[in-house]
C-alpha cells in the first residue's frame, strides 16, 4: 500500500509506521515541520509542501490523520483551544488534500471513546447514543462530524481507548507508582478503563483500511475492559509489587484540575465492528497486554 499519516512521529504515528514498513508499504508522513528519512519507503512532506505539490499523494491508498495537540496537560482556556482547533484544522487540510486527488483514499481519522461520555454500569457500542456533557466529548464531537462530512470519501472514525505502550501515552507515567511500590487504586477503583494495547491499534488501523465495508465510527478498545481496581492489580502483580496506596480524588483534582475526569470517571466501550468482523487481538487480556509490555520493556 502507500498510505499516508498525518501526526506520524507521535507516540501511535511511530509504531504505526514500523508495522507499515514491516509489511514494505510506501509511507508519506504529513507534519508542519520539515523532517528527513533516510528509509526508502518513508518521505517526510510538510502541509505547505503539499499544498503546492500533490505529486507525492497520487494513487495513495490511504490516509491516517493523527494530528492534534495532545490532552495529557493541565486543560487552561487556552491549552482547550489549542486541543479543539488543532484538531479541526487538521481534518480541514486534510479535507483539502482529498479534494485534489482523483482516487479517493479511505481516510482513517483518529478520534476518542470520550465521546459516549462516562458511566459506572452503562456499556457502549459504535450503536450506542453520544452524550456530549463535557470539554473532552464535545471536542470529539466537533471533530468528527467535520470528518465525516468530507465527501466522496470513506471515513473511518477510530474512537481510541486508553493506549498501553512503553513509550508513550499515560502507561509509562502510570505504572512508576507501582515499580517505586506505592502503587493502588485511582479514586474509587471502581471506574471502567477501556484501553488496548499499542500492537493491536496498529493492527486495527491496517484492518480497517483493508476492510472497504469499514466505515463511520470503530471503536479502538480490547474485547475485556476492567476496572481501576483490576488494572493496578494485575500491573502489581506483574511487577511483583504491593498494591495498597490508594490516590484520593482530590489528590488528582489539585494535580491535573479538569484533565483528573479522565482517571476517575470511567467508560465500558466495546469494539463491536472490528469484532464482529473477525479482528483477532493479540492482546484481548490485561494480563497478557501488562506482561509484554513489561517483559519488552526490559528489553529496551
Amino acid at each position: 500500500m502507500k498510505v499516508a499519516i498525518t501526526g506520524g512521529t507521535g507516540f501511535v504515528g511511530k509504531h504505526l509506521t514500523q508495522l507499515f514498513l514491516q509489511k514494505k508499504d510506501t509511507i508519506i508522513l504529513i507534519s508542519r515541520k520539515k523532517r528527513r528519512s533516510d528509509h526508502p519507503l518513508i518521505r517526510h512532506m510538510t502541509w505547505d509542501e503539499l499544498e503546492s505539490n500533490m505529486k507525492p499523494l497520487e494513487g495513495v491508498d490511504a490516509i491516517v490523520n493523527l494530528a492534534g495537540e495532545t490532552i495529557n496537560q493541565r486543560w487552561t482556556e487556552e491549552a482547550k483551544k489549542r486541543i479543539l482547533e488543532s484538531r479541526l484544522d487538521a481534518v480541514n487540510r486534510v479535507q483539502a488534500l482529498i479534494e485534489q486527488l482523483d482516487k479517493k483514499p479511505v481516510l482513517v481519522n483518529a478520534s476518542g471513546i470520550s465521546i459516549y461520555g462516562t458511566s459506572e454500569t452503562g456499556t457502549f457500542t459504535e450503536e450506542s447514543e453520544l452524550s456530549v456533557e463535557d470539554f473532552l466529548s464535545g471536542v470529539v464531537d466537533q471533530w468528527e462530524m467535520l470528518a465525516e462530512h468530507i465527501p466522496d470519501t470513506r471515513v473511518v472514525l477510530l474512537r481510541i481507548g486508553l493506549v498501553l505502550g512503553n513509550d508513550g501515552g499515560a502507561f509509562p507515567k502510570m505504572s512508576l507508582p507501582f515499580k517505586l511500590g506505592v502503587g493502588g487504586r485511582v479514586g474509587s477503583g471502581r471506574q471502567i478503563m477501556s484501553w488496548i494495547h499499542i500492537e493491536d491499534l496498529c493492527r486495527m488501523i491496517e484492518f480497517c483500511i483493508e476492510h472497504e465495508e469499514i466505515e463511520g465510527p470503530v471503536n479502538a478498545t480490547a474485547p475485556i475492559p476492567v476496572t481501576n481496581d483490576q488494572f493496578g492489580r494485575s500491573l502489581a502483580k506483574a511487577l511483583r509489587r504491593p498494591y495498597w496506596f490508594p490516590v484520593p480524588a482530590f489528590v488528582l483534582k489539585a494535580l491535573f484540575g479538569e484533565l483528573s475526569e479522565l482517571l476517575l470517571n470511567g467508560q465500558q466501550v466495546f469494539p463491536k465492528v472490528v469484532t464482529d468482523l473477525g479482528f483477532r487481538y493479540n492482546y484481548p487480556v490485561i494480563d497478557h497486554a501488562l506482561e509484554n509490555l513489561l517483559r519488552s520493556g526490559k528489553k529496551g
